[in-house]
C-alpha cells in the first residue's frame, strides 16, 4: 500500500514540524489575544529535540517530577512551573533549582517543604492546587475530581487566610476538553474558591485545554479567559499537553504476518499498542489509520491491529481497507505523538520505534534510535 511515509524507516514516531508550527501559532494567538501565559505540560508532550521551536513561541513548561523539571531547565533553557502529587524529600533541594514555581497538592505537603523554600536562595512562587469537584472528563481514569479523589484541596479544607507564602491557585479539570468544558468549571472554581482569588497572584488553570482540534471554540476561550481576568486581576496560566503536539505526526508500522481465527482477521505488526500505544488499551481508544476506514464496511477487507507482544489482549480493532494486508504493507497510525510516545516502554523487549522530525522543506531527521542496551539498562 503506498502512503506519503512509505520511504521512512520502521517503527518510527515521525513528528511533522509544519503542523506543529501550525499549532504553535494558533496557541501564540490565544496567548496574545486573552493575555495569559500558555505553557506545554511534559506529562503529554516532551520531544525535546523539538524544544529549539517550542522555544519561538512559548516560555516556559510544566514539570510533574524531578526529571521533568531537570528536562526543562536543561532542555528548554527556563525553570519549571513543578507541581507533584507528592514530593519525595529526597529530590525536593534538587526540584528547587530547576523551579521558578512550586505547586503543593495539600496543605500537609505545603507544610513538609515551606522552610526548605525560605531557605532557597532564590524566590520560588508557591501555589496550591485545589479541587473545584466539578468535572465532566470519561473515564474516571482521567478525572480529577472524581469522588474520593487524590489531587487538590478541597475548599473547605483551606483556612480563611491562605499561608502568607502562597501566591497561587492551581486547578486541572479538564482532559481533551472544549472551551464550553472550562466555562463550567470556572463557575465551579469561582462559587468554591472566589474568596481566595484575591489573596493570590496568578491562577493555573491546568491542563486538558484542546485548543488546536478542529472545531475547538477558540473565540469562545479568548473571552472566557478575559471575563476572568476583568474580574480577578491575577496572572492566568494555562499548560495543556496535548494542545501543543495535536495531530502533528504519527507512528509508522508495518505488517508482518495476517493471522485469521474464526473468521476474524489480524495484521500482525512490528510495534505493540501495550509498549507503544499504551492509551489505545488504557483509555481505551481506536487511533486512525491512513488510508483505512475507521469503521468496518461490508464486503471490504477488515482487520483487527495485533501488537508484536506476547500480552494476549495486545490488540485493537477493527478496521477496513480497500484492499487485502499482507506482509510489508504500511500501516500509519495517525496523531501519535502526544501522550503515546511519553507512555511507551520496553514490555516483552520489542523493538522501540525510532524517533524523526519531518521538516518543512521536506527533509527527514533521524533523532533517535533505540537498542538492546535501552532495554537492558532500564532494568538490572
Amino acid at each position: 500500500m503506498q502512503n506519503p511515509f512509505s520511504q521512512l524507516p520502521s517503527p518510527c514516531f515521525v513528528i511533522e514540524e509544519e503542523k506543529l508550527r501550525n499549532n504553535l501559532k494558533l496557541i501564540e494567538r490565544v496567548k496574545k489575544e486573552a493575555g495569559v501565559e500558555i505553557i506545554p505540560a511534559f506529562k503529554g508532550f516532551s520531544m525535546w529535540s523539538v524544544f529549539p521551536i517550542l522555544r519561538e513561541y512559548v516560555s516556559g513548561a510544566s514539570a510533574s517530577s524531578l526529571h521533568e523539571a531537570r528536562l526543562c531547565f536543561e532542555e528548554m533553557k527556563v525553570r519549571a512551573h513543578t507541581y507533584c502529587p507528592a514530593f519525595l524529600p529526597s529530590d525536593f533541594r534538587e526540584i528547587l533549582g530547576y523551579s521558578s514555581h512550586i505547586v503543593f497538592n495539600s496543605i500537609a505537603q505545603f507544610e513538609t517543604h515551606i522552610e526548605e523554600i525560605r531557605r532557597h536562595p532564590e524566590k520560588i512562587s508557591v501555589g496550591l492546587r485545589v479541587n473545584p469537584e466539578f468535572s465532566e472528563v470519561e473515564p474516571l481514569i482521567y478525572n480529577a475530581c472524581s469522588p474520593g479523589s487524590r489531587l487538590g484541596i478541597l475548599a473547605e479544607a483551606l483556612p480563611e487566610r491562605l499561608p502568607a507564602e502562597v501566591e497561587g491557585l492551581h486547578f486541572h479539570t479538564l482532559c481533551e476538553s472544549g472551551a464550553d468544558d472550562l466555562q463550567k468549571t470556572l463557575e465551579a472554581f469561582e462559587s468554591r474558591f472566589g474568596k481566595y482569588i484575591p489573596q493570590v497572584k496568578w491562577v493555573n488553570m491546568g491542563g486538558g485545554h484542546l485548543i488546536t482540534r478542529k472545531g475547538y471554540d477558540v473565540e469562545l476561550l479568548i473571552r472566557l479567559l478575559r471575563d476572568f481576568r476583568k474580574r480577578w486581576p491575577v496572572h492566568v496560566i494555562l499548560e495543556p499537553g496535548s494542545a501543543f503536539a495535536w495531530e502533528t505526526g504519527v507512528l509508522i508500522s508495518e505488517v508482518l504476518d495476517v493471522v485469521e481465527n474464526r473468521g476474524i482477521k489480524t495484521a500482525m505488526l512490528n510495534v505493540s499498542f501495550a509498549a507503544h500505544m499504551p492509551d489505545c488499551l488504557e483509555m481505551p481508544y481506536k487511533p486512525r489509520i491512513t488510508g483505512s476506514w475507521y469503521d468496518p464496511v461490508p464486503g471490504k477487507p477488515t482487520y483487527r491491529m495485533g501488537g508484536n507482544s506476547c500480552l494476549s489482549g495486545d490488540y485493537v480493532g477493527e478496521w477496513s481497507f480497500d484492499e487485502e494486508l499482507h506482509p510489508g504493507d504500511r500501516i500509519i497510525f495517525e496523531d501519535m505523538i502526544h501522550y503515546t510516545m511519553v507512555k511507551t516502554n520496553f514490555f516483552n523487549g520489542v523493538k522501540h520505534p525510532s524517533i524523526g522530525i519531518l521538516h518543512c522543506n521536506g527533509r527527514f531527521e533521524m533523532v533517535r534510535e533505540f537498542s538492546y542496551e535501552e532495554y537492558k539498562n532500564k532494568l538490572s
